[in-house]
């Protein structure tokens, strides 16, 4: 397991190679985060930017979402995996956000997740990128380059990577880090090629040693 010192030089040699790393879903608030978030899940984030302007010119605001007809609402999304249980879902959180919380999107983890389709990961993504609250969204690009690089346990779920990386890094630089360790693991630390060959973080990761270790017997 990396300790603290070596998950933190881990998490700056990432910075070095994506000084750049954000999120790549595109909204222009925090409602329309929320919705392009919910939509992302098991998807990509190009699939999501694709159908999400047609959704969101359509239906702007919460109100107009919630009493928007699902049919239509998935005709506008139906190039996105799982689109017919999305539509419900952002449908219902728009309804939920104008009766429990006036239409505003909460700033609060446990109250974003009362929403239909919001859990934690999304919780957390919304609350760093539309409000700057510090959190780590764990998607399946976090989890991976996690446990290659043994920051965490082979074994640990979604929420213990969360609490560990939450734990080996400083709070303030939790979304910063969750970014760059998403486009590490998009772009370098891939899951069926990793770059293992040409990896900065080689010395520190016992995945790649064994990898290129058995390559090379």
């Amino acid at each position: 397991m990396l300790n603290k010192e070596k998950t933190r030089e881990a998490i700056k040699r990432m910075g070095e190679m994506y000084p750049e790393a954000h999120g790549e879903l595109v909204a222009d608030n925090p409602f329309h985060l929320l919705i392009a978030v919910i939509l992302s899940a098991q998807a990509t984030d190009v699939s999501v930017n694709k159908a999400t302007p047609a959704l969101f010119a359509a239906y702007p605001t919460p109100e107009a979402l919630a009493q928007a007809p699902l049919e239509d609402i998935m005709v506008k999304i139906k190039t996105i995996g799982l689109y017919r249980n999305k539509a419900k879902n952002i449908k219902a959180c728009a309804a939920k956000l104008l009766s429990d919380f006036n239409g505003e999107v909460p700033r609060d983890k446990k109250q974003l997740m009362t929403l239909p389709g919001v859990g934690g990961k999304t919780a957390n993504v919304v609350l760093g990128d539309a409000f700057g609250v510090p959190g780590i969204a764990v998607d399946t690009h976090v989890e991976r380059v996690s446990k290659r690089l043994h920051i965490c346990k082979q074994d640990a779920s979604v929420l213990q990577v969360e609490e560990t990386l939450m734990k080996k890094l400083p709070k303030k630089t939790w979304v910063k880090a969750h970014h760059t360790m998403i486009f590490f693991g998009r772009y370098h630390c891939t899951a069926r090629n990793p770059k293992c060959e040409a990896c900065p973080l080689f010395d520190l990761c016992q995945f790649g040693q064994a990898r290129l270790g058995k390559k090379q017997h």
